[in-house]
């Protein structure tokens, strides 16, 4: 048998082959290219998608859902594309069992329902007393049988309760001119002096009295009624005023009130925590409004006075400009425009809490049981704080140290472990970021008891600045911002000592001629509390 000969493939057909390897893994190299591409693209498309239908959730949320930062039941999501992303985390489910809070401070306390039902008007003695006899009379006295008079043998009470709309009232001021006869008729001076008027309108020369200017002013600051609106008031009750000349009044009130004004504002600087915020604040020009900004600067309870400051624009000029010389604790939201004034003035940077939970709520649909693990965390520190409120500064601390810091530590590990689970543009990555990098100045409370756990006292002032602008619609100057300001610093600081705003502007316009400047501590609202004011003086609710 012959043995078989190899054959080789010739040097051209090796050439070929390898032409056909190096073009396959060219398309293979392209394929792999695209294929990486559109998974990409893919992703890109999906958290355009996520984003999207979360922007649709927080629109439906503010036009028709809750107000309240609440996270969904299972069976109340909106949508759920938890499972649309290859990026989010595993074994969430797991995770909720894992995520274990302490259970006196997850406890949620029972709400205390209102009592309803009918009131006893006999104990309204705030209320000015009328008293109506009812008799019988002449023959309905007589007894029907003897034909005798009946003898009174005791009375039925009963109340209601009626309402007088307010009116106005002319009061006529005579100054009596006196003279000497006899000097005059002798060709000498007559010496003539007028009585002093001891009463009338804090403007000179002005029309209205302390009663009016501090009713106009407390129904647009604490009330929010527009100038127009009190215009028309006014008429129906006889009265034609117009809405000019009361907004020139306000201004002559911020002039008198601005000494006390710039007491409290000086006051609320000596704060060891002071908690701010802002708002828009339009203010009107030519051709479309501009987005000012008004201000809240609320002291602590050592200087417990709310302060508002008109600003025409959102730059650090404004929060620079204010706070100068502060150097404490600033609570604050996280916004870039602190970060020079906390610098350049050495302050310590305080956090809210309830800000950063409502990140996590507004993206509540991008990842439902995340969230839900995360606010978990988040309510048991307020649980935890609700406890800590009424305590000494000492036992807060330690209880926050205890019991808080566990539960931060607990919240730390879960944030930074999802985040590396994420796509960094997806939602939540945006909300954990904001935690991780806000962390120190979240967590200052857990090392000074005196810094409060969320912002949310500050913030609660910006909703009149919101009724005011939704009311008025916007500033009309510079200077009519100021006077807001202004008017609404001691409208929120009297509502804040439970003061009736209008007995405390009609006393303080009153008399805001005589204030020396060293009686001006007398007039902050707090002091007036308990220097003047009347003790039987209604109480508000406490803001």
């Amino acid at each position: 048998m012959d043995d078989a000969t190899p054959t080789h493939p010739a040097p051209a057909e090796i050439a070929r082959l390898r032409e056909q390897i190096a073009k396959y893994e060219s398309m293979i190299a392209e394929q792999r290219s695209c294929i990486t591409e559109l998974k990409q693209q893919r992703d890109e498309f999906k958290l355009e998608n996520l984003r999207l239908h979360l922007r649709l959730a927080q629109l439906l949320k503010q036009a028709y859902g809750p107000r309240a930062d609440r996270v969904s039941g299972v069976g109340q999501l909106l949508l759920d594309f938890a499972g649309q992303l290859d990026a989010l985390p595993a074994d969430v489910a797991e995770l909720l069992q894992n995520v274990q809070a302490p259970a006196e401070a997850a406890a949620t306390p029972p709400r205390r329902l209102r009592t309803r039902g009918r009131r006893d008007l006999g104990e309204l003695t705030d209320l000015p007393l009328i008293e109506q006899k009812y008799e019988l009379t002449g023959e309905e006295c007589n007894c029907p049988t003897r034909q005798q008079p009946r003898e009174q043998i005791g009375a039925d009470v009963s109340y209601t309760v009626e309402y007088r709309p307010g009116s106005f009232l002319r009061i006529k001021h005579v100054q009596c001119k006196y003279a000497c006869r006899t000097c005059e008729h002798d060709g000498l001076n007559p010496n003539i002096e007028l009585a002093t008027k001891t009463a009338g309108s804090p403007i000179g020369k002005g029309m209205p009295g302390p009663g009016l200017l501090s009713f106009i002013a407390v129904s647009k600051f604490a009330d929010y009624t527009p100038l127009h609106r009190l215009e028309g008031i006014f008429a129906r009750q006889g009265f034609e005023l117009d809405r000019s000349t009361m907004c020139a009044w306000m201004a002559d009130v911020a002039g008198l009130a601005l000494p006390v004004y710039a007491r409290m504002a000086d006051r609320v600087l000596q704060s060891h925590v002071l908690a701010t915020d802002d708002t828009v604040m339009p203010l009107l020009e030519p051709g479309k409004a501009k987005q000012a900004r008004m201000w809240i600067y609320r002291g602590d309870d050592d200087h417990p006075y709310n302060v508002f400051d008109f600003t025409t624009s959102r730059g650090r000029d404004g929060p620079a400009q204010f706070p100068k010389g502060f150097s404490q604790v600033l609570l604050a939201e996280a916004y870039g425009g602190y970060d020079g004034i906390v610098v350049a003035q050495e302050l310590q940077r305080a956090g809210c809490w309830a800000h950063a939970r409502r990140k996590f709520v507004d993206a509540e649909s991008a990842a439902p049981e995340l969230v839900r693990a995360v606010v978990h965390l988040f309510n048991a520190l307020f649980a935890i704080e609700r406890r800590a409120k009424e305590r000494p500064a000492d036992e807060r601390l330690r209880l926050r140290q205890v019991e808080s810091q566990p539960a931060l530590d607990r919240l730390r590990n879960l944030l930074i472990e999802q985040k590396l689970k994420l796509l960094p543009k997806h939602p939540l990555a945006q909300a954990i970021g904001y935690v991780l990098n806000q962390w120190q100045p979240l967590t200052l409370f857990v090392t000074d008891p005196a810094v409060p756990v969320d912002n949310n006292l500050a913030e609660q002032q910006m909703k009149r600045i919101a009724l005011l602008r939704k009311n008025a619609l916007f500033a009309a100057t510079p200077h009519g911002g100021r006077i807001a300001a202004i008017l609404s610093s001691l409208t929120s600081t009297c509502q804040r000592h439970g003061i009736n705003p209008q007995t405390y502007l009609t006393q303080l316009l009153a008399n805001a001629r005589d204030v020396a400047a060293d009686q001006v501590d007398d007039w902050l609202p707090d002091r007036w509390k308990l220097k003047y004011a009347p003790p039987a003086e209604p109480a508000s609710p406490q803001v």
